[in-house]
């Protein structure tokens, strides 16, 4: 059973490492909506950020939109003005495929070059699609065929698996 608090603990305590160890200086904090917001406000707050949370809308970026549309409610990203050279942490609810961290770089380098990326997430799941792995994760799980975890929130913030049905 995954507990919350303990995610977010286990993340807060892996991100501090990894500020120390790869020597971030005054990073950036990015959350990507919706439920990476969550998790980076909550991050952001704990770690006493003072620069303000960047915001990432990463629809117009995703791989599969010709597929499935672009998603109705779009909100504009929010970034500093100047990502040039400065260190990252960016942060999402659950890593799956990796194709979501892969849009959300492909629109923070669209901003500029970063010095470097920290990628933290709340849970990483099995499925890896792509070369890209988080550097800070809460927690690591392995669902069943036809099992999906979801964060819910923002207040308050929990986890569900669910069971997708296939169509008969």
């Amino acid at each position: 059973m995954l507990k919350i608090n303990e995610l977010l603990n286990n993340l807060e305590a892996e991100l501090q490492r990894i500020v120390l160890d790869r020597k971030l200086n005054n990073p950036v904090m990015i959350g990507i909506r919706t439920g990476g917001v969550w998790v980076a406000e909550i991050m952001h707050q704990r770690l006493g950020f003072v620069e303000p949370l960047g915001l990432l809308d990463i629809s117009f970026y995703r791989d599969d939109f010709s597929q499935i549309g672009v998603n109705p409610n779009v909100k504009p990203s929010r970034l500093p003005a100047h990502i040039e050279g400065r260190d990252i942490i960016l942060i999402d609810d659950v890593f799956y495929t990796g194709r979501t961290i892969r849009a959300a770089l492909n629109e923070i380098f669209d901003y500029g070059r970063p010095n470097q990326v920290v990628l933290a997430v709340l849970i990483e799941r099995d499925g890896r699609q792509i070369p890209v792995r988080p550097d800070c994760v809460g927690a690591n799980i392995t669902l069943n065929a036809g099992q999906r975890i979801k964060l819910t929130g923002p207040e308050p913030l929990g986890i569900e698996v669910q069971t997708i049905h296939a169509a008969a």
